[in-house]
Order: C-alpha cells, then sequence, then structure tokens
C-alpha cells in the first residue's frame, strides 16, 4: 500500500508498483542466497494486479505467489524470512504491506519400502521398459495430508498422446490419451493383489 496520483507527480506519491518491483526481486533471495543446498525449493510470484493507468499510479499492488519445498524446517523459516523482507523492503520505500501465507500442502514423501515393493510389482506387470524413476517435482499433491500418517507410495501415470497431439498437464492443448485409465486402474488392481498376496 502507499500513496496513488498522477504518474507526472512521483515526488507527492509513493509508488506501489516500483515498492512491488523491489520487493519480488528482493523475496527471490530467499531462495538463491539462503536455502541450503541440496533442499529443493521455489518461490515464484504468478499474479500482481496494479488497478492504475498508463499515467495513474494505483493506492495499492497485490502480489499473490508460491513457495514449495520438501524440507518442513525450512518452509518455517523461510516463511519468517518473506515476512521480514516484506515488511522491511516496504517500510524502508514509505509504504505499508500487508502478508497473508497460507501454509498449503506438506511435501510428499514416498514410503521406501512400499515403493520398492510397488516398483517391483508395477515392472512385473508392465513391463521393466515401462516404469520410469523420475526425479522429484515441485508440483503440490493433497494426497501428502495421507502420506504423513501411513506409509505410502504416489506414482505418476503417463498419458501422453502419441498421435502428436501432446500438450502438458494445465494447458489449453492438453488431451489425455483415454487408455492411460485403463493402465492405471489395471495397475491399482495389479498392486493391491500383489500387496495382498506378499503380506
Amino acid at each position: 500500500m502507499g500513496k496513488g496520483g498522477h504518474g507526472a507527480l512521483p515526488d507527492e506519491l509513493i509508488d506501489p508498483v516500483l515498492i512491488s518491483a523491489h520487493l519480488i526481486t528482493s523475496l527471490q533471495q530467499i531462495v538463491s542466497r539462503n536455502t541450503r543446498p541440496g533442499i529443493p525449493t521455489v518461490l515464484s510470484f504468478g499474479k500482481v494486479f496494479a488497478n492504475g493507468a498508463v499515467n495513474v499510479i494505483p493506492d495499492n499492488v497485490r502480489i499473490e505467489g508460491t513457495f514449495r519445498t520438501m524440507n518442513e524446517e525450512w518452509r518455517k523459516r523461510a516463511h519468517e524470512m518473506i515476512k521480514d523482507i516484506c515488511k522491511n523492503v516496504v517500510k524502508g520505500m514509505g509504504g505499508n504491506v500487508e502478508i497473508e501465507i497460507k501454509k498449503g500442502y506438506p511435501a510428499l514423501v514416498n514410503d521406501p519400502g512400499i515403493t520398492e515393493r510397488a516398483v517391483s510389482a508395477a515392472k512385473e506387470y508392465l513391463g521393466k521398459e515401462n516404469v520410469l524413476d523420475l526425479q522429484p517435482r515441485m508440483t503440490a499433491e493433497d494426497f501428502a495430508y495421507f502420506a504423513e500418517k501411513y506409509p505410502s507410495i504416489l506414482f505418476r501415470l503417463g498419458t501422453g498422446n502419441h498421435t502428436g497431439k501432446t500438450a502438458l498437464l494445465h494447458t489449453s492443448g492438453f488431451m489425455v490419451d483415454e487408455n492411460s485409465l485403463l493402465t492405471g486402474m489395471e495397475l491399482l488392481v495389479w498392486l493391491s493383489l500383489s500387496f495382498l498376496k506378499n503380506r
């Protein structure tokens, strides 16, 4: 929050657009200069609302983003750093700030024993060439709450469309190969039977 007005009179204003630009740049240093190497961490801002005009500076700007990590202790520390940087950068430039951080989903951790058994059974059913180890992803998943309480595994089911009309998930061109749904259901049944058989 600043003090808006005519863009031709910058000396009479507290420009929240300029403050926001400095703030976003400063917050990026949390990841680049404070995260311990080896802890996957992402801080991204996807929404910046500044409802001014080409010659009108607004009174306030709203910034929305996401912070993701696979280490819960670091998450707590980083949230405090976000708050401190917001308060200090904005205050230093004459503005005010309100901060709201929703904790979001915890990191999802696959149980090593369950994973080993599931991978072995999946290779038996699908063939070794169709079961791949993937790098960690920074996407969020509410299944993480379940995995915190019970030994679990979350796996990704390939849904690529081999007609040449392939697009990433969450894009307007995404088109799932519906045969993958059948494969997924068959695999879940196979895994269930394998686990029951080898209890």
